[in-house]
């Protein structure tokens, strides 16, 4: 069964191995270091650099809509074989948004509420970005149900660091 994993930035290289994830998607501001593991091939690795902010501020690089269709077509290159790791600084925001744009673009018969729900099910911390998802949510025609959607779970609650969890591409 394919899945999509979420995980911290201190937690790739773990889930990485445990999983056997053969794509690797990361979610973080552009200048931050990220080692790729060395089981995940440097083509089969999507830098996306921008800030965690769901407004333009100053000196800072918001989520846009690139980012989106770059993620979009990474995703056409994972064959779901094996799992993909999503990640991003904490774990709690960047990456679970792009985890729920990867299911509902993967699988755009699934209801984005039942998506959502199960984010919130797997992290009490998901926080998912918003601007992300609005921008997602246009290009894939999903016509508002997925902001929707993650603006029906809410915020998460506070964490330094999410704990990494797994959405099915498949119910």
């Amino acid at each position: 069964m394919p899945r999509v994993y979420v995980c911290s930035l201190s937690r790739i290289g773990s889930t990485v191995a445990q999983t056997g994830a053969s794509h690797l998607v990361t979610l973080i501001n552009a200048d931050t270091l990220v080692e790729r593991p060395a089981s995940i091939p440097e083509d089969r690795h999507l830098f996306l650099g921008f800030n965690d902010i769901l407004e333009p501020m100053d000196g800072m690089t918001p989520p846009a809509a690139e980012h989106v269709e770059q993620l979009l077509d990474f995703l056409e290159g994972w064959k779901a074989e094996k799992p993909i790791v999503v990640h991003c600084f904490a774990g709690i925001s960047r990456s679970t948004a792009a985890a729920f744009i990867t299911v509902c673009a993967l699988r755009p018969e699934r209801d984005e509420a039942e998506i959502a729900a199960l984010i919130r099910a797997g992290s009490a911390s998901a926080t998912p970005n918003l601007r992300l998802v609005r921008f997602a949510d246009e290009l894939l025609g999903r016509r508002g149900r997925m902001v929707q959607a993650i603006e029906s779970i809410g915020r998460g609650h506070d964490a330094f660091e999410g704990h990494p969890f797994a959405l099915s591409l498949d119910r």
